[in-house]
Parts: C-alpha cells; sequence; structure tokens
C-alpha cells in the first residue's frame, strides 16, 4: 500500500505504477480528486478506483462515477463498509469463475474484460462493461434502474440521477449503433434488457 498526500504527485503514481486498486480522496492539494481520475482514466480503464469523500451531493457522487470510478463512498464511513467494498472491487477485477456469455453476435468474458460482436473487439471502460456483464448475465429480463444501481455502482441512485441513462446510451453506441441487430432495449417505466 502507498499514500500520497499531493494530487500532482499522486497522478504520477497512479499511470506509472500498477496497483491493484486506486483509493482517492477529492480534496487534495495541487490536482484534486476529480483530476486525478480523469488524468489516470485516459491511460487506464480496467484498475478499479474507488472516491472516498466528504463531498455527498447526488451532483458529486454522478461526477465521480461518471469520470470512471467503480464506487463513491461518502465520509465518514466505516472501516467495515470500506473493506467490504475494496473486497468487491478487487474480486470483479480477477474474474473468479466468470463464464463467457453469448447472446446472438455477441461474447463476453468477465475474466478477460472483453466484448466482442462479428466485426471484432469492442472498448469498453470498465463501468460499461460491469453494466454489460449485468445485462448479459441476466439476458432476456428487464432490469430495473435500481437494480442496475445496487449491482454496478453499489448505491441506490437518486430518482433524478440520470447516470444508469447516460452509461447506457454509452454501451448501446458501442454495442448496438455500428450493427442492424440490436441487442440493448429500454422497457419504459420498468428498466433495461439485452436480449
Amino acid at each position: 500500500m502507498e499514500v500520497c498526500t499531493d494530487g500532482l504527485d499522486g497522478l504520477q503514481m497512479a499511470v506509472n505504477t500498477q496497483y491493484d486498486l486506486l483509493i482517492l480522496d477529492v480534496m487534495l492539494p495541487t490536482l484534486d480528486g476529480w483530476m486525478i481520475l480523469a488524468g489516470f482514466r485516459e491511460r487506464d480503464r480496467d484498475t478499479p478506483a474507488l472516491i472516498l469523500s466528504a463531498r455527498e451531493s447526488v451532483d458529486d457522487r454522478v461526477r465521480g462515477l461518471s469520470l470512471g470510478a467503480d464506487d463513491y463512498l461518502v465520509k465518514p464511513f466505516s472501516f467495515d463498509e470500506l473493506l467490504a467494498r475494496v473486497r468487491v472491487l478487487l474480486r470483479r477485477k480477477t474474474g473468479k469463475a466468470a463464464p463467457t456469455y453469448s447472446v446472438a453476435d455477441l461474447k463476453v468474458e468477465p475474466s478477460r474484460l472483453s466484448a466482442q460482436r462479428t466485426e471484432g473487439p469492442v472498448e469498453l471502460c470498465v463501468k460499461e462493461f460491469q453494466l454489460l456483464e449485468l445485462l448479459v448475465r441476466h439476458q432476456g429480463g428487464v432490469l430495473s434502474r435500481s437494480f442496475i444501481s445496487e449491482q454496478v455502482w453499489q448505491m441506490n441512485l437518486e430518482s433524478d440521477s440520470n447516470v444508469i441513462e447516460v452509461n447506457v446510451a454509452r454501451l448501446r453506441k458501442k454495442i448496438d449503433d455500428p450493427y442492424e441487430r440490436k441487442l440493448i432495449h429500454t422497457v419504459k417505466g420498468r428498466g433495461h434488457v439485452l436480449r
């Protein structure tokens, strides 16, 4: 474990060293946690990142998740909860016992964090991949916003948040837009389904 109390140094460490997980505070000198996360995600889309912050507004949480955080934990927090969230993120990264899923010409391999359709690989960020994996694991089933937010973001996003819709749209653009057969569908008032 390495600790850095300056944002600029933290970004340099993050991009020049291979870590299993990043835990970022938003309020840091030189560069804030948002800037570190954005700079890090330009170079690494796969390493899990967890934000710890006293900033608890929905806008702050949405901003963190939109910049590529895998989880957002508000201070003060229980150390046991932090450890549980870290274990979840690390377990997802290892992909233990993750099977391969296929729907039409879509193939998803969670253990390799890879997705492809007929034309070849589909490049996805971490959250997009987690959302796709959730949809493909429950293929044919309509997943509610609350279920998706709990499974992918480990929180119940506020009803006025559009994080899920934004991420579904981004995923649809990569998975569906280039292809004639569309796999991701929205069921109005109920949620999203892959079929």
